[in-house]
């Protein structure tokens, strides 16, 4: 579905453009402080960057199909205009092995396929040592890379790549099981568990190892929601015996080449927030929710050891005006700015429901 854009952005689209990569790093790891704080994204719906790519920037949309590869460049270089021409300094791109995990599927009118996927919490890939036997574990080959080296290839002077593997351990782990499944698995089949989680990590480090080698990678930013409003998805024990160290293992590849390590995650992580930076060693934390603990909060807390990203509440961008989004990220600039190690940006990402203009008005207003 097409949504029309309306209003000025006086400042957009950028058509001088001058990304940083490195001012944007140095600025979130506390190195330097710039004049305005840089803009960070975690995703951005293909239903909400579309009407800017083709109404803002002037550019013909494209749909690649399968085995199309001169379709699937074109799309990526229509993604990484996206990006630029709206003012960051780095592209953020992310793909997902082929592991086997089961959905829900439901009609979107704003999805560009007119479908939504939720993970199916009751019934799992895996529940017996059969299952797991059976489970065809995909593997890092040559092809697995192809569009992360495209990007890394084809980036404006000055852009960046930041990029992970779609999905993090939590993520999978809960998605092969099913959420209901792992809950009990952890408590009646913690083998079987060990098991999936050692044959899971051992992929997603192989994803890491080849990930890290790409050039004008500039930071590597996974995702891993592991919490809800109140509280840890899994028992934080068992996130610190199951998870957490492959993160370790993972910001470690990264550190060991130079490369901060941000995390996004969602929830209430505060059991396990210390663990997080003292023991995984992550250098910025994205994902805020007013609701549990607004961005202001968090950097009092943490601002001083790790970088905060984002930070624009959802539900401001999704049911509020243009005029009250500006308000909010002026707000947010005048108090983290000063304090250092920030970047303006939604607080969780854009889905397709927030209006084009609230999400024109959030980068617009950045800008000025």
């Amino acid at each position: 579905m097409q949504r029309r854009m309306v209003g000025p952005h006086p400042h957009l689209p950028l058509t001088k453009a001058r990304p940083d990569a490195r001012r944007f790093i140095d600025a979130v790891m506390g190195q330097t402080r710039p004049e305005r704080p840089p803009l960070v994204e975690y995703l951005v719906d293909e239903a909400v960057r579309k009407p800017i790519v083709t109404g803002l920037l002037g550019r013909t949309w494209v749909q690649p199909a399968a085995r199309d590869r001169a379709g699937l460049e074109a799309y990526l270089d229509n993604f990484t205009a996206f990006w630029h021409g709206l003012g960051y300094d780095c592209v953020r791109y992310e793909e997902s092995l082929p592991f086997v995990e089961t959905e829900v599927i439901g009609p979107d009118a704003r999805q560009t396929d007119g479908t939504r996927h939720w993970r199916d919490m009751t019934h799992g890939a895996i529940a017996t040592w059969a299952d797991f036997e059976s489970y065809p574990w995909p593997s890092v080959t040559p092809g697995t890379m192809a569009n992360y080296s495209y990007l890394a290839a084809h980036l404006p002077d000055g852009m960046g790549l930041m990029a992970c593997h779609a999905g993090g351990m939590y993520e999978h782990l809960a998605a092969i099981f099913s959420y209901e499944g792992l809950c009990y698995a952890v408590h009646d089949q913690p083998d079987l568990v060990a098991a999936v989680v050692e044959r899971l990590g051992g992929i997603m480090l192989d994803f890491y190892r080849a990930l890290v080698e790409l050039p004008n990678l500039v930071a590597v930013f996974p995702g891993d929601d592991m919490g809800f409003r109140s509280a840890t998805l899994l028992a934080p024990e068992s996130l610190r015996r199951l998870i957490l160290p492959w993160h370790k293992r993972f910001a470690r590849l990264a550190h060991d080449r130079g490369l901060p390590y941000f995390l996004h995650s969602c929830g209430n992580l505060a059991a396990v927030m210390a663990d997080l930076i003292d023991d995984v060693g992550i250098d910025a934390k994205h994902s805020f929710e007013n609701a549990i603990l607004p961005i202001t909060r968090f950097q009092e807390a943490y601002g001083g050891r790790i970088g905060v990203l984002g930070g624009v509440d959802i539900d401001i961008l999704g049911r509020s005006t243009p005029e009250k989004v500006r308000a909010e990220v002026r707000r947010l600039i005048e108090t983290c700015h000063p304090r250092g190690r920030f970047a303006i940006g939604s607080g969780n990402s854009i889905p397709s429901y927030v209006p084009v203009e609230n999400y024109l008005a959030m980068i617009d207003e950045a800008l000025r």
